[in-house]
Formats: structure tokens, C-alpha cells, sequence
């Protein structure tokens, strides 16, 4: 795993950093091939010890912070809650390949492209969703919109992201 360290208030000595890598590299185990970056921070504040670590893998944050009264203590604590949040995120992403939407292999017919020329066609198969559940797979997906059958009303609606940043949702009617 990659790492930075970055202090405030505080310069940070090698043993720390030796006992930090030490510790984050037991993380590992829960991504395959090239590991996540890791953002450690060190702050203190009078006689207050504060850690934050923020794992950054293929664009998925996780992040944990804890104030105690020393760093050595702060890294024993923080790490079962960021182990936490790996396992909580995994379970999210692994349900999302079991149950997407996309039951059928999305089907590319294109060619070049000319102005207003239709180049890229997908067919898939809708499946019955809660909002709920369609914002937790646009989340997993990463893409600007999501559509999706609504459980209860059986209608095809669209999610998407706005400006914002916040969420819209299309309602269709028969």
C-alpha cells in the first residue's frame, strides 16, 4: 500500500511511520493487485492526539478519524473502523455483481461517428429496485445517471446526478 503522511503541530518521527506502514500493510489483504493510496494525518492540539486515514482505491474513499492521547493508541483504534468500512464497502460492491441490473451483456453495435450519428446502442434488462437501492448503484457504478424499474409502481424512472450534487429523479407515466 502507498502512503503519505502529513503532521500538524507535530513532526512526525520514523517510528511512527515504521509502526503506520507496519499496520496499513495489514490492509492489504483486502484488495487485489496494485493496493489503495492512504492519506494519514497527524494533528495535535494541545494535549489532544488526533489520526485520520483515508484510503482512496480506484476512486472509492474510506475514511476514519479518532482523537486519544497518543498516535501509537490513535492507529490501534482507527484501524478495525477503516477494516469495518473495507468489509461494509465490499459487501455493497460484491451484492452489486450478484443482483445488477444488467442481467444480459450490454451489446455494442457502433461505427465512426458524423454529426448527430448514432454510434453506440446497449439493451439490457431491467431490474425491480427501490430508489433506495438505484442510488446505492449509481453510487457503485460512478456514472452520471442511472435507469432502473421501480419496485412498487413497475415504471421505468431515471436517477441522475445534478450539478449540485445533488440526485433527480425522472418519473415515467403510461
Amino acid at each position: 500500500m502507498k502512503f503519505e503522511i502529513h503532521a500538524k503541530n507535530y513532526e512526525v518521527t520514523e517510528k511512527l511511520k515504521t509502526v503506520t506502514d507496519k499496520k496499513l500493510s495489514k490492509l492489504d489483504k483486502y484488495f487485489q493487485g496494485e493496493g489503495p493510496s492512504a492519506k494519514v494525518t497527524f494533528k495535535t492540539q494541545g494535549n489532544r492526539f488526533t489520526t485520520e486515514i483515508t484510503l482512496d482505491y480506484n476512486g472509492k474513499f474510506v475514511r476514519a478519524a479518532t482523537t486519544g492521547d497518543n498516535f501509537y493508541d490513535n492507529i490501534d483504534v482507527i484501524l478495525p473502523k477503516i477494516e469495518g468500512q473495507i468489509r461494509k464497502h465490499r459487501t455493497r460492491f460484491d451484492q452489486h455483481n450478484k443482483n445488477a441490473a444488467y442481467s444480459e451483456v450490454a451489446e455494442f453495435s457502433g461505427a465512426k461517428a458524423e454529426d448527430g450519428e448514432l454510434v453506440k446502442k446497449k439493451r439490457f434488462t431491467l431490474s425491480p429496485m427501490t430508489i433506495k437501492e438505484a442510488e446505492e448503484e449509481l453510487e457503485l457504478l460512478g456514472h452520471s445517471f442511472y435507469v432502473f424499474l421501480e419496485a412498487k409502481t413497475h415504471t421505468v424512472q431515471v436517477l441522475y446526478k445534478r450539478n449540485d450534487g445533488d440526485l433527480g429523479l425522472i418519473e415515467t407515466e403510461v
